[in-house]
């Protein structure tokens, strides 16, 4: 019989996604078939699986940490937020509609049979299942129709883990005051409590701990500290965990280093595009509006709204600061809705928000159209066919990404990657739909030797581990993992490592 356990936290951010990755690459290491589950996850930052179906990056992460393929079915509801209370709701995969939060609750009794069918698939195919809530848990305004939390909590009748952030502050009042506002039938469920992202001496929590014993009647599994990992972040509100100065992870460990500035657009999606850069080079996410600096390159990302990104720009200055820069001779790369920003010409048809022809920056000579509701997502491999300073010494070779994009793009100048993307005459305009490109060792060498040679600095490249190890390895010290075997009645034997 297949065994679950849940992973609820006490808000959004708290911590739970990196928990639930941790459970699913330790029991991966002792030899077990688990995969991870979110029935429905609010996320602008998405994967592609090898069938073309978009899911949660989240999930995605977990999969790969359990050692299996992302499936759809492991997130079988992903709501992509598009601004103005609308979100984009994606059904196992597959965009379905365009609804605002009164319209999805309307439909949400008809959406827990898309829950439970995914449960049964997972069932069918793994041993453990580790179910990771959304937000807090105990949002009682809504668990009537909370089918990320208490349908899912009270459908599966397993031990749950509740998991506080205290980096937010009131960890312990927010952990009791969740516990004594779950519905009577779920409160007992909660087997273990955890504190997470603590920075300080665990020692001065040692009293408070044993108080919160007390009064919630449940053990503290843990405290884990908070952890610098090489992992991808979940969404946008990650986007507040990058330093005030901007430099990301890489802040004091690159040294000198180059700049390169990411316009922090509205409705800005996978910006984890990003986070291979961050140990390399001082990364500063730039708000419409605020000056751009002096950076030694700029990154357009992707975007849930290209239409309304690109009058944001235009109307707060960026877009003028944007062409300054290029007049300098700065490189522009942009990644899908940053490739048709970078356009002279985007056409919607009222698919995005407008009925109208607005201009791109005019960097290059293409134009988008938005005509028809479908989503092209695919997983690709692409050669490099663009020229010029940065694709130039890597032409001919392979780089892999995926896209996830509406719209369709036709150019006029020389594709940067086989027949995805543009590349400027001087090489230094680069757009393209292929998500994930710094992914690519190639091209990600290219792009910063280029940067750093203009400022005769010596790149240090960052010597990163495997994140999800790192995870594990830390659970397991911090955390009482002898209990949360006892929670999911894992032999003992069975829970020494054989990896």
């Amino acid at each position: 019989m297949t065994r679950f356990i849940v992973v609820l936290g006490t808000c959004s951010h708290s911590g739970k996604s990196t928990i639930v990755a941790a459970l699913c690459r330790i029991l991966k290491n002792r030899g077990l078939k688990v995969a991870p589950f979110k029935s429905q996850n609010m996320s602008l930052n998405s994967w592609v699986t090898s069938e073309g179906k978009e899911m949660g990056i989240a999930q995605a992460v977990q999969a790969w940490a359990a050692g299996i393929e992302p499936k759809e079915v492991m997130n079988p509801i992903l709501l992509k937020p598009k601004g103005d209370r609308t979100s984009q709701v994606i059904v196992f995969g597959v965009p379905v509609a365009d609804k605002s939060a009164e319209e999805y609750y309307q439909e949400i009794d008809g959406l827990k049979a898309v829950v439970d069918r995914a449960i049964e698939e997972l069932e069918r195919e793994y041993d453990y299942i580790v179910v990771e809530g959304a937000g807090g848990g105990a949002e009682i305004n809504l668990y009537d129709r909370d089918i990320a939390n208490i349908y899912v909590a009270s459908k599966l009748a397993s031990p749950i883990i509740l998991v506080g952030d205290i980096e937010r502050g009131g960890v312990f009042a927010s952990l009791y005051g969740t516990m004594k506002l779950l519905p009577p039938d779920i409160r007992p469920l909660v087997r273990g409590l955890v504190i997470n992202k603590f920075r300080g001496d665990p020692a001065i929590l040692e009293p408070g701990l044993e108080m919160l014993e007390e009064l919630a009647g449940v053990p503290v599994l843990g405290v884990m500290p908070y952890l610098d990992l090489n992992l991808p972040s979940e969404d946008s509100v990650s986007l507040g965990d990058k330093r005030g100065s901007g430099e990301g992870r890489g802040d004091g460990e690159v040294g000198e280093a180059v700049e390169i500035a990411i316009i922090r657009l509205p409705r800005i999606s996978n910006f984890t595009d990003f986070e291979p850069l961050e140990r390399e080079a001082k990364i500063r996410y730039i708000t419409p509006g605020e000056p751009l600096g002096r950076p030694d390159a700029i990154i357009i990302p992707g975007t849930k709204n290209t239409v309304a990104d690109l009058e944001d720009m235009r109307k707060n200055g960026t877009e003028r600061e944007i062409l300054a820069h290029r007049g300098a001779g700065v490189p522009i790369l942009g990644i899908c809705g940053g490739y048709q920003i970078l356009g002279k010409k985007i056409v919607d048809t009222g698919i995005e928000n407008s009925n109208d022809s607005i201009p791109g920056l005019g960097l290059l000579d293409l134009e988008t159209r938005f005509d028809k509701y479908e989503k092209r997502t695919i997983q690709v491999e692409k050669t490099v066919t663009g020229d010029g300073p940065i694709l130039g010494p890597i032409k001919g070779e392979a780089v892999r990404g995926y896209e996830i994009h509406m719209g369709m793009t036709t150019s006029r100048d020389l594709p940067a990657f086989g027949d995805d993307g543009a590349v400027g005459a001087d090489g230094l305009v680069i757009g393209t739909y292929l998500h994930g490109i710094f992914s690519n060792q190639n091209f990600r060498d290219a792009f910063l030797n280029y940067l750093y040679s203009r400022k005769n600095l010596t790149r240090r490249s960052a010597l990163v581990g495997d994140g999800y190890d790192e995870l594990a390895r830390a659970a397991e010290k911090y955390l009482d993992m002898e209990k949360i075997w006892k929670m999911i009645d894992l032999d003992p034997e069975r829970s020494q490592d054989c990896s």
